[in-house]
């Protein structure tokens, strides 16, 4: 496919959650000219060996990223609210995937 025609095809970003109950992961991207399609193609590609429960596809252009060379500026003010680190909570032993 020629650099003209990839940009033509709109490029998504795959999100596949292996089992119920866990998160979804960014496994990768593909082109795909609609929503359906990239579904498909998502499926065929990333879930081969019946690895996904579910799957997301996302438009690249759709998301908004912060910028690893100002991680320091930007999550800075996390810091300084501790209770929201776990370590405050116990958890329960037959609790998994917390």
């Amino acid at each position: 496919m020629s650099e003209r025609s990839e940009r033509a095809v709109p490029l998504w970003e795959v999100f596949v959650r292996a089992r119920r109950g866990l998160s979804h992961n960014h496994v990768g991207s593909l082109h795909a000219p609609d929503a359906e399609l990239a579904l498909r193609n998502a499926r065929d590609l990333y879930t081969r060996r019946q690895e996904g429960v579910s799957i997301w596809v996302v438009p690249a252009g759709a998301i908004t990223a912060s910028s690893p060379d100002e991680k320091d500026a930007f999550f800075d003010p996390a810091a300084d609210k501790v209770y929201r680190h776990p370590t405050f909570y116990e958890v329960p032993d037959g609790v998994a995937h917390l």
